[in-house]
């Protein structure tokens, strides 16, 4: 535990120096946070930068008797919905041009029903989100048994079973959807 340096004063004060203390003493929690949540690297360094970003911006709101770890962890929070709702967003738009482009004479001969059933797959499970989507490509796309994802992923294996239970459902209601929609 860090003594009282008074950084959370600082901060709130607008200490140009807070903010880089800040990141050096929550940087690493907020970006493993981030990277547990959103499974990619890059998502995870922008994710990290936009909270200490947005801490800055509102620093006015933080209350310095409350500890800034927290404040921030809520922060992080909030970065990682957004980014999921962004993700989601990104998802239904593309899926709203597609269902616009125009098709060529033929053009359902030239793909096949395997490749089309793949791409649909796999935006469905991108639909998911973590950590459902990746146990289920664990699970289905690479073949591995119950208990070598709980290994990889360091998950308990009933949560491994629950997480495939569940991601398996949301994924049926999705393609009967999809397949509702055609």
């Amino acid at each position: 535990m860090f003594e009282d340096d008074g950084l959370d004063r600082r901060f709130a004060a607008g200490e140009a120096a807070a903010v880089r203390e800040a990141y050096e003493r929550h940087g690493r929690l907020v970006f493993s946070l981030c990277l547990t949540a959103l499974r990619s690297r890059q998502d995870a360094e922008d994710a990290a930068q936009q909270v200490f970003t947005r801490a800055w911006r509102s620093r006015d709101t933080y209350d310095p008797a409350r500890p800034l770890g927290g404040w921030l962890t809520g922060i992080t929070r909030r970065v990682i919905a957004d980014m999921f709702a962004g993700r989601a967003r990104d998802a239904r738009k593309m899926e709203a041009e597609v269902v616009h482009l125009p098709r060529a004479e033929g053009a359902e001969d030239a793909v096949s029903d395997a490749v089309v059933a793949a791409v649909v797959v796999h935006d469905a499970l991108a639909l998911l989100g973590p950590p459902q989507d990746e146990v289920l490509r664990l699970a289905f796309l690479e073949d591995l048994a119950h208990q070598q994802i709980a290994e990889r992923l360091d998950m308990p294996l009933g949560t491994v079973r629950s997480h495939i239970h569940r991601g398996l459902a949301a994924l049926r209601r999705r393609l009967e959807a999809a397949d509702a929609r055609a």
